[in-house]
């Protein structure tokens, strides 16, 4: 079987995948973004590993290639990155019109235009799920217990973050005692936490009442391949600090990172965590 290409960004998830293929002693390729080396377990790093710039993307294609790689997979957070002309090669430089394009479409465009250039190489894209399906959560409670008020939260968060999603802003929202606090923009989920550690107990209407819900979900229509939305340990420390009861999510569609360090630190901080139904 040919081997799978890593293209890695930061967080856990790369190490995770890494972890996966290796456990699983399928080869694999990690390429990383030059300046921005993936953070992985010791040992794990495997035999073959790129650096590479998106002003080269069609010769990185071609060393995968060369190297048997049949299938790739978009790993961790990604900035958008500064592009430099003079840094272009000709057969990438090709490619300009159509990725400058896609950039102002926004990330999922951007997205998707990219891994189009992957497989026009004859190169499939596969999402961290298809590695590492146990990272997907089915639907069910795994920490705490939401009640009606959480539960009315998260449905209303629910129908937010689906309108949001043909704007391409975000895959997360705070909502409490039916107010929506805060949506998730280009700064993040951590970012937008720490905004409700700031401001939120003076936007709730009643001080006593429900103290608010973290809901993640994809955006409709959007490429399970990538940019799945991912909740970790981090993203519970931020839920806890922005005094929410707990973090609900879209079942089967959210990367859980670390699964039982998140569970142990939300029952930790007491809250619920919930893999909802669509």
């Amino acid at each position: 079987m040919k081997g799978t290409a890593l293209i890695a960004g930061s967080g856990m998830l790369p190490g995770l995948l890494a972890s996966a293929l290796r456990a699983a002693g399928e080869p694999f390729v990690l390429a990383e973004f030059d300046g921005h080396p993936a953070t992985l377990p010791e040992g794990v790093r495997g035999p073959a590993s790129l650096t590479f710039r998106l002003e080269r993307l069609v010769p990185l294609i071609e060393n995968l290639v060369a190297l048997g790689v049949g299938r790739v997979c978009f790993a961790g957070a990604v900035r958008r990155p500064a592009l430099e002309a003079e840094l272009f090669d000709a057969r990438t430089a090709s490619l300009l019109p159509r990725l400058l394009a896609a950039l102002r479409s926004g990330d999922d465009g951007a997205l998707r235009a990219i891994v189009a250039t992957f497989e026009e190489f004859g190169l499939e894209v596969v999402g961290a799920d298809v590695i590492a399906p146990d990272l997907v959560p089915g639907p069910g409670v795994l920490a705490g217990a939401p009640t009606e008020a959480d539960r009315a939260d998260a449905g209303r968060a629910a129908e937010i973050v689906a309108g949001l999603g043909g704007f391409d802003l975000g895959q997360g929202a705070v909502v409490a005692q039916g107010l929506c606090l805060a949506v998730e923009t280009l700064p993040g989920t951590d970012a937008m936490l720490d905004f409700v550690a700031r401001t939120g107990a003076g936007l709730r209407p009643d001080p006593k009442g429900a103290r608010g819900v973290l809901y993640k979900g994809a955006k409709p229509g959007q490429d399970r391949r990538i940019d799945l939305p991912v909740i970790g340990p981090e993203t519970v420390r931020g839920a806890h600090a922005a005094g929410l009861a707990g973090i609900a999510w879209q079942a089967g569609s959210v990367l859980l990172l670390d699964r039982a360090a998140v569970v142990a630190a939300a029952g930790a901080a007491g809250l619920f965590l919930w893999s909802r139904p669509s």
